[in-house]
């Protein structure tokens, strides 16, 4: 059992749920900025009800699956995680935020490819949006240096207007800047 066997388990559960999802975190800087290793995975997801969510977490076996509160989680809009018990995976599932860049950022994912699996990715530009946030919640150097390999690695392509928009929106201007001066 693989990364890929529980990815593909999630994920088609979700697909199976009709719940929009979309990776993000670390393996989505990752595949848009520099390898670096981790043992867990996060999902942004968008259920419609508390029923779909329901639907999707129902397909676990709790012999194999760990399922955290997923009700708790769909009513604060917070996160729950999938544990495979048999390859050691997390799959973190966290729940849209109710907000204009949440939205906006939901409708920019792309198709993507992760270890065989197609699934959902953020956009680079909002991976480097949200980990700049994160890193203002906790001064965390590794979400500083994903947005910096992000950057490198997709300069040339960057919608640089749509990341000042929402850097300013979010409050992380000058933390954008920073990242953009010191990237290399």
């Amino acid at each position: 059992m693989t990364l890929r066997d529980t990815l593909e388990t999630v994920v088609s559960g979700l697909r199976d749920a009709g719940i929009d999802h979309m990776v993000a975190g670390s393996v989505a800087s990752t595949m848009h900025g520099e390898p670096r290793s981790t043992q867990d995975v996060d999902l942004i997801i968008d259920p419609s009800s508390p029923d779909a969510l329901d639907q999707f977490v129902s397909r676990f076996d709790s012999a194999r699956f760990y399922v955290g509160s997923h009700r708790a989680a769909y009513a604060q809009r917070g996160m729950f995680n999938v544990i495979d018990l048999e390859t050691g995976w997390k799959i973190d599932l966290i729940l849209r935020r109710d907000r204009p860049f949440s939205r906006t950022e939901m409708a920019r994912r792309r198709p993507a490819t992760i270890e065989g699996v197609t699934v959902d990715v953020a956009s680079p530009e909002d991976i480097i949006l949200s980990k700049l946030e994160w890193a203002a919640l906790g001064e965390s150097t590794r979400q500083l240096d994903d947005v910096r390999a992000v950057i490198r690695a997709t300069r040339d392509h960057l919608d640089i207007d749509y990341l000042t928009h929402w850097a300013h929106e979010l409050g992380v201007a000058n933390a954008l800047q920073r990242a953009l001066d010191t990237a290399g």
